[in-house]
């Protein structure tokens, strides 16, 4: 009896023991938490951009990196697109109203120049026809008026009848053959190339205005591009240049730089540029992406650490150190470098400047706080 008493007590003892350790225990990883950083205040100057205080000491992990001018290579790399050139595409378009007969052609066939393609019905050809073989017709007597002495006017009208066919879409050929009035004429193809839209439905009615088809051609097309204002004076027209697309990654096509757009969008600060380019096995194709690099002039561009921008909601920002203990928010529009890390910048920074770099989220968090303590 003795003996389980001794042994309930020292087990007691052992338990309130413990406790006491665990006590201990839970007091010693309860350590008070880090102190978060004070919110900075805002600077409200007239005339001069808002501006934040800011100690870096206050955010570990934050430094200040200065923008740096590099030198760009002699090759100018951009993204563009395949189009039609639109000087070798042509339209087919309804001159009367009438109905479509009979097509010969279907989207993307290859035609040849002035193949029979498409028919219409109109009224109209008819008495078109008409109005020339009466012109005809009067000419001859009018001849005979001239063979006597007389004074031939009907070559005049000949000549008139024979315009308003072609405005009609007749062509000379047609018209040499025109021996009685018809209401239907072949609709021929005005140039050699690749149906790419056709709109021509047996049956279906027309009215002028109305495109029928369309044709182009791909031995040379355009590849539209956009470049960096930055990068304006570095581009000429006549500068040779190459392209790469993702369906042919082995192939490299040629051609040189047409038109520069005279227009700039305020949004990216780009313009656009449009080369001709050779087409060879017309393998380049309208809508398709290419990767273009034209041989320009060496030049120089600002560069700052990927760390050094926050994207935030639709634009990307940097941290400008303006003063000892102050930092502007600026908005920076950015381009791709090749170099792993960095990035190019177009406009919002300046050579020298210093800018925060690591820890541009919290930094970024912060000035949203101070608008917050402010508003």
């Amino acid at each position: 009896m003795t003996l389980r008493l001794n042994q309930s007590i020292i087990a007691a003892m052992l338990l309130a023991a413990g406790a006491a350790c665990g006590c201990q225990g839970t007091g010693a990883s309860r350590a008070a938490p880090a102190p978060a950083p004070p919110i900075p205040h805002l600077i409200r100057q007239s005339g001069e951009p808002e501006m934040m205080r800011f100690d870096p000491g206050t955010v570990p992990g934050v430094v200040m990196t200065e923008v740096k001018v590099v030198e760009l290579p002699g090759i100018l790399e951009t993204s563009g697109q395949v189009s039609f050139d639109d000087r070798r595409v042509s339209s087919i378009v309804s001159r009367v109203q009438g109905r479509i007969e009979e097509t010969r052609v279907s989207l993307w066939d290859n035609v040849r120049r002035g193949e029979q393609i498409v028919s219409l019905y109109s009224p109209d050809f008819m008495t078109a026809e008409a109005e020339y073989l009466q012109a005809q017709a009067t000419e001859k007597v009018s001849r005979s008026a001239v063979l006597n002495g007389g004074v031939n006017l009907a070559g005049a009208l000949v000549a008139a009848a024979r315009q308003k066919l072609k405005l009609l879409g007749m062509e000379e050929a047609d018209i040499a053959k025109i021996s009685s009035p018809a209401p239907v004429i072949w609709m021929r193809a005005p140039i050699s190339g690749t149906i790419v839209d056709n709109k021509a439905v047996r049956g279906a009615a027309v009215n002028p205005g109305d495109v029928l088809l369309s044709l182009g051609t791909l031995e040379a097309v355009w590849i539209t591009g956009d470049l960096y204002e930055a990068d304006v004076a570095r581009v000429r027209l006549g500068q040779q240049m190459d392209a790469v697309t993702t369906a042919f990654p082995n192939e490299v096509f040629h051609g040189t730089v047409e038109r520069i757009s005279p227009n700039m969008d305020p949004n990216t600060h780009t313009l656009q540029i449009r080369c001709v380019v050779n087409n060879p096995g017309l393998k380049l194709k309208p809508q398709m992406l290419a990767r273009v690099r034209i041989t320009v002039r060496p030049g120089q561009a600002l560069v700052v650490p990927q760390e050094a921008l926050v994207f935030d909601i639709e634009n990307y920002y940097a941290f400008v150190l303006n003063g000892g203990d102050r930092i502007e928010r600026r908005k920076v529009t950015i381009a791709s470098w090749g170099q792993r890390g960095y990035t190019r910048v177009i406009s919002g920074l300046e050579a020298g400047e210093l800018v925060v770099t690591g820890e541009t989220l919290q930094v970024n968090a912060l000035w949203h706080q101070a608008h917050g303590e402010t508003s």
